[in-house]
């Protein structure tokens, strides 16, 4: 069975674009001589001229009370941005805990991962897992997207989510992620498009160790690296189908934080330049 999951949902909330907290990585992190915070965070957003922003895998969240939550999403009403969700797991418990944030916070869209550190389900486990919670999101109207990522094929990621036939569960399509573990980016955009909710946009590329000894797999400028974009909107085509995309980066660390801030503001506004030029 193909599930067009993408296009089950419609709405000014879809078909745009964004950045997410792993846009600011190192500008909220513990290197950041000031660290910004989400308000921070979704107003550069929107300075950049970006409609959404993902909060994903911020830590910090956890702890928010419902008050902050809505304090967030007034932040994020003022300046015109829509918030989406973004975690790993899939314990009923834990998806509970955020669809509950989610709701406080006007997002429709959680990303989610399989397997946690401490947590790793067979794909039957996973189903029966998901089967639980998802209930409960269909009737919220919220989408769990799960990642690509390298510890989890394509393949069985596909398989999990045709076994559960959800209209509220699919995929967050980041084909650099599975790299890592020898999937071509081209057959995973081709196996994962039917069921995409949610498009993570980083681009990538080998560069030579120094001594030319092995590779290192690092970020590039969107347009710069091994990223087929154009192939991938094609292929999943978000505007159509109202998908959002979200700016994410490899930015390894540079010579200052000074440098490394000054990069990733200028991957932050010329992704989402370049994303705007090549309309989907």
């Amino acid at each position: 069975m193909v599930l067009n999951v993408g296009s089950v949902i419609r709405g000014k909330e879809t078909n745009m674009i964004g950045l997410g907290t792993y846009a600011f990585f190192w500008q909220h992190s513990a290197r950041a001589p000031q660290p910004l915070d989400l308000p921070a965070m979704i107003q550069r957003t929107r300075d950049f001229g970006g409609e959404v922003f993902q909060i994903c895998d911020y830590l910090p969240i956890l702890d928010f009370p419902d008050a902050q939550l809505r304090d967030v999403k007034a932040v994020a009403d003022r300046a015109g941005i829509v918030l989406e969700l973004g975690t790993k797991g899939i314990q009923p418990a834990h998806l509970a805990k955020f669809l509950h944030m989610a709701q406080a916070l006007g997002a429709t869209v959680l990303r989610s991962m399989v397997n946690t550190p401490d947590h790793r389900p067979t794909l039957s486990e996973a189903e029966k897992l998901l089967k639980e919670i998802l209930p409960a999101y269909e009737a919220a109207g919220v989408k769990i997207g799960l990642e690509t990522y390298e510890q989890l094929g394509s393949r069985e990621l596909v398989s999990l989510v045709e076994s559960i036939g959800s209209p509220s569960l699919g995929i967050c399509l980041d084909p650099a992620n599975c790299v890592a573990a020898l999937e071509h980016p081209r057959d995973v955009i081709d196996r994962c498009a039917p069921y995409v909710v949610n498009l993570h946009v980083k681009d990538f590329a080998f560069t030579r160790r120094g001594g030319w000894v092995g590779f290192t797999l690092e970020g590039t400028e969107l347009g710069q690296g091994l990223l087929d974009y154009d192939y991938m909107i094609r292929k999943v085509a978000p505007e159509s189908r109202g998908i959002n995309r979200i700016v994410e980066h490899w930015l390894t660390w540079q010579d200052s934080f000074e440098e490394t801030c000054r990069l990733e503001n200028q991957w932050n506004a010329n992704n989402l330049a370049y994303m705007k030029a090549h309309a989907g």
